[in-house]
């Protein structure tokens, strides 16, 4: 029988007072602009605010085991809605704020301002390129042109085609790059799935067009905007802070990046749909997706923890993503946090997660007793 979750009731769920946690993030906003004026030790407090305070949050508020109902409607969700739609400017003028200001800055010293944009970078890919995966999910042209910019931001913006297009209908397949196979580290996983992501985002947008009879040149393909959108920020990060702020904002890009592949690496990570013959796999599940269910770290990344019901309900807003029990999805021992720290160091990844992945596949699939083909992603492509 499968675990009943407490409700949260649309009224309730529209007081202001739940909202409130998931407005945390907007407190980084200040908080970059005071290390930048302060310099020094400062600095380092931009990583240990996302790292480490809300892994430190986690274990003192514990989980968060209630599901709203899902009766919620847009109005009831404006103010979790709000967020995501204000992250997108403060973002832009503290990004290039910070492009004209710290080339110009007297007390910052080089490896301040590299440091500084490190910063920068956990924060454009923690939450940043977050919001933009909300926004990128959404029927509205303005959300969706708003996570267009936020991708264009980190040089990373066919991460929506690849996202929509591809991970989503191929998750837990071979067809999917993203979805990091059994005992592959994260340093095997991260060049395969840049070189691949951009090939397998290109070629299904290519592939939508041909349907339609129309060229990959053709001005509907998305990569024109991705294209126009990185290259006018490029510019604007030389114009406002020369070659030094072009490099600064190339560090951020890469750690923002860097960033979305560790979470990208720790949300399937050995996880596969059961291959039913003729290029035929079974449906998406929810125990095809870690479900992390911290409550603080969950207010940082405004629900991306609840992937398993991400993958399996698409279209749903993040303050209605249900969370479920262990015998539902499997569950991360700890939040994005930690888990993103741990894939950095391979063997004690593999201590923590190969176990619980050897226990997910007797407990749904103890009918497979060879799981070489699942391992190396060698199954049959999907159809």
């Amino acid at each position: 029988m499968a675990t009943q979750h407490p409700i949260i009731a649309p009224a309730d769920l529209a007081r202001f007072s739940r909202v409130l946690p998931f407005w945390l993030s907007l407190g980084l906003i200040p908080l970059t602009w005071f290390c930048a004026l302060q310099g020094g030790w400062t600095i380092a407090l931009l990583p240990l605010m996302t790292w480490m305070l809300f892994s430190l949050l986690d274990q003192i508020v514990g989980l968060n085991l209630e599901n709203a109902d899902l009766e919620a409607t847009d109005e009831d969700l404006f103010w979790y809605r709000l967020v995501t739609l204000i992250w997108v400017p403060l973002q832009f003028i503290t990004l290039f704020g910070l492009l004209w200001y710290a080339p110009r800055a007297d007390h910052l010293g080089m490896a301040e301002r590299v440091f500084l944009f490190f910063g920068v970078g956990v924060i454009t890919g923690t939450i940043g390129i977050n919001y933009s995966h909300e926004l990128m999910h959404q029927k509205n042209r303005l959300e969706r042109f708003l996570g267009d910019a936020l991708l264009a931001m980190v040089l990373y913006s066919h991460f929506r085609s690849e996202h929509l297009l591809v991970h989503h209908r191929y998750v837990a397949t071979p067809r999917d790059t993203v979805t990091a196979h059994y005992n592959e580290g994260f340093y095997r996983f991260y060049p395969r799935v840049l070189k691949q992501s951009l090939k397998s985002a290109f070629r299904a947008e290519a592939q939508m067009l041909a349907r339609k009879d129309l060229p990959w040149t053709n001005l509907k393909n998305p990569f024109f905007k991705y294209w126009a959108l990185q290259g006018g920020f490029l510019l604007l990060a030389l114009i406002l802070g020369g070659w030094s702020g072009l490099v600064l904002f190339l560090v951020q890009a890469g750690v923002a990046i860097w960033q979305l592949e560790l979470v990208n690496y720790i949300e399937h990570y050995g996880l596969t749909r059961k291959h039913l013959g003729d290029g035929k796999y079974e449906h998406v599940q929810p125990r095809h997706s870690w479900n992390a269910a911290q409550k603080a770290s969950n207010w940082l990344l405004i629900n991306l923890q609840r992937h398993s019901d991400h993958h399996f309900k698409p279209d749903r807003r993040f303050p209605v993503l249900q969370t479920y029990g262990a015998d539902q999805a499997p569950q991360l021992p700890f939040g994005y946090p930690i888990m993103t720290i741990a894939a950095m160091f391979p063997p004690f990844w593999r201590r923590i997660m190969n176990p619980r992945v050897r226990k997910w596949r007797d407990m749904y699939y103890p009918e497979i007793t060879n799981w070489q083909a699942y391992n190396k992603g060698t199954t049959p492509m999907p159809r």
